[in-house]
C-alpha cells in the first residue's frame, strides 16, 4: 500500500509486519519515533504477541535483546550515536554469541563536541564488532532492508544493523510502499532459532573460552559473514520476485558502463550524487556511481568488478578515521589492490553539514582531472581552521577548540581562551 509517511513510521510499520516478539527501547534522537510508533502498536494490540520493554539505558536495551534472543524470541531494538557507544560491550556480546538481533541505527554524529545531526561515525565505529551492516539510500529501501534483515539474521544466526541517515531519512515524509502482512509472512517464516535456552534441554550460552578455542570461535563468526556475501543477493532476488521491486543486495551501480571516474558512497547522499552525475553526463563527462549497501560484510569482489573498467575512483564518505582519513576508502582500496587505479577520498557531511551539488560538481571535476590530494575535506572552512592552529602556536592556554571555532564563525559572542 502506498503511503505518504515519515521514514521512522514506515520503518516501524515494517518492523511490526516482521512480527517481533520482544522490542526493547531507550529513546535517543533521531531513532525515537521508530520505537515510539512500535510502542503505540503494542499498546493498541495491533502488534501482538509482542512485549515492549522500556529500559533505563541503551546498554540495557541491548542486554534485554540478548536475553530475549537467547530465549528464542524474535528481538528488535534501535539506537543512534552515543547510544550505540553506550551499548558497545553488549553489541560485541550479541555477535559473539551468534544471536540474530535486528537493530536500526539512525545514523548520527558522535561527540565531542555534542552534535545530533547525521553522519556515519556511529555505526562505522562498530565495523569490527561482528554485526552485519546494511545502508539504506531511501526510506523505501529502509523498509525493504528491515524485512530482509530479519531473514538474513535468522538464517545465519548473526545480528544485523540496518543503517538509515538520521533526520535526512528518519524524519522525511515521502511516498513509501508498505507491504501487506501476507506478503511479509510469505517471505519471512516464523523464527526457528539455531540455539535457544530451554529448561527442558539445559545448555550453557556464553562460556569462558581460552586460547585453545577462541580463534576458532572468532573465525566462525567471520565465516558466517562470508556466507552472507552469497546469501544477501539471493534474498534480494527473492524479495524482488515477491515484492516486485529491486531493493537490497551488496552494491548498486549507476551509469558505470562507460565511466572513467566512479564516485563511491553509502546512504542517502547517493541521491544527490546521482543528480550531480546526471547533470555532468549531460555535459559529456564519463562519470558513474557505485553505491555500497552491504558495508559488513564488505563486498570486495563486487566492488573490484565494478571498478575495473574505470580509470579512477573517488570515495565520498560521511565519517573520518582521525589520524588516517577515510574509513570506507580503506576497504575500497583493498578491493582494487594491484588494479592500477587512482583513488581519492573526500570527507563530507560531518555533523550534518549539507552536501551541495555545487560543491560536488567542483569536487568531481577535480577528481576527473586527477587534481585532488589523497584526502579532501569537502567545504572545510580553512580560515577558521588556520586561525585556531595559529592560536595554538602562539598561546599555550589557547582554550577549547569547539568554543573557539563557534566564536570565530560568529555563532557565539563570548570569546574563550
Amino acid at each position: 500500500m502506498l503511503k505518504q509517511i515519515e521514514g521512522s513510521k514506515a520503518v516501524a510499520e515494517a518492523i511490526g509486519l516482521c512480527r517481533p516478539e520482544v522490542i526493547c527501547a531507550y529513546p535517543i534522537s533521531p531513532q525515537t519515533h521508530i520505537v515510539e510508533a512500535l510502542g503505540e502498536m503494542v499498546k493498541s494490540g495491533e502488534l501482538t504477541p509482542c512485549e515492549f520493554i522500556n529500559v533505563e539505558s541503551e546498554f540495557a536495551a541491548m542486554s534485554v535483546a540478548i536475553g530475549a534472543s537467547a530465549a528464542g524470541a524474535r528481538a528488535y531494538t534501535a539506537t543512534a550515536s552515543q547510544g550505540l557507544l553506550f551499548m558497545a560491550e553488549a553489541v560485541y556480546n550479541a555477535s559473539g554469541l551468534g544471536l540474530p538481533i535486528v537493530m536500526t541505527v539512525a545514523n548520527r554524529a558522535i561527540g565531542a563536541p555534542i552534535n545530533i545531526w547525521n553522519d556515519h561515525s556511529d555505526s562505522l565505529s562498530q565495523r569490527d564488532s561482528g554485526w552485519m551492516q546494511l545502508f539504506a539510500e531511501t526510506n523505501q529501501e529502509a523498509v525493504d532492508l528491515h524485512i530482509q534483515a530479519f531473514r538474513l539474521a535468522e538464517e545465519l544466526s548473526m545480528p544485523i544493523m540496518v543503517c538509515m541517515d538520521g533526520f535526512i531519512l528518519t524524519h522525511a515524509f515521502e511516498r513509501v510502499d508498505i507491504p501487506s502482512q501476507q506478503q511479509v509472512d510469505a517471505y519471512l517464516p516464523p523464527f526457528e532459532p539455531r540455539q535457544v535456552l530451554d529448561p527442558a534441554e539445559p545448555v550453557s550460552i556464553g562460556a569462558m573460552v581460552g586460547p585453545e578455542a577462541f580463534m576458532e570461535v572468532r573465525y566462525l563468526a567471520h565465516a558466517k559473514q562470508m556466507q552472507a556475501l552469497e546469501l544477501i543477493p539471493q534474498l534480494a532476488a527473492e524479495f524482488k520476485e515477491r515484492f516486485n521491486r529491486d531493493s537490497g543486495g551488496l552494491v548498486r551501480t549507476y551509469c558505470i558502463e562507460d565511466a572513467e571516474t566512479v564516485i563511491i558512497a553509502m546512504g542517502s547522499v547517493l541521491g544527490t550524487i546521482k543528480d550531480t552525475v546526471d547533470e555532468m553526463r549531460a555535459e559529456g563527462h564519463k562519470i558513474g556511481v557505485l553505491g555500497i549497501i552491504s558495508y559488513r560484510p564488505f563486498p570486495l569482489e563486487q566492488v573490484r568488478r565494478a571498478l575495473l573498467s574505470c580509470r579512477r575512483f573517488l570515495v565520498l564518505e560521511k565519517s573520518l578515521a582521525v589520524g588516517m582519513g577515510g574509513i570506507v576508502a580503506t576497504d575500497v582500496r583493498m578491493a582494487v589492490t594491484g588494479a592500477g587505479l587512482k583513488g581519492y577520498t573526500a570527507i563530507a557531511g560531518l555533523g550534518g553539514r549539507p552536501i551541495l551539488k555545487s560543491s560536488l560538481h567542483a569536487l568531481f571535476r577535480r577528481a576527473q582531472a586527477e587534481a585532488l590530494p589523497p584526502v579532501t575535506f569537502l567545504d572545510l572552512d580553512w580560515d577558521v581552521v588556520n586561525k585556531q592552529l595559529a592560536r595554538e602556536r602562539t598561546t599555550r592556554r589557547s582554550g577549547p577548540v569547539a568554543e573557539n571555532i563557534l566564536y570565530d564563525k560568529g555563532i557565539v559572542s563570548a570569546k574563550f581562551g
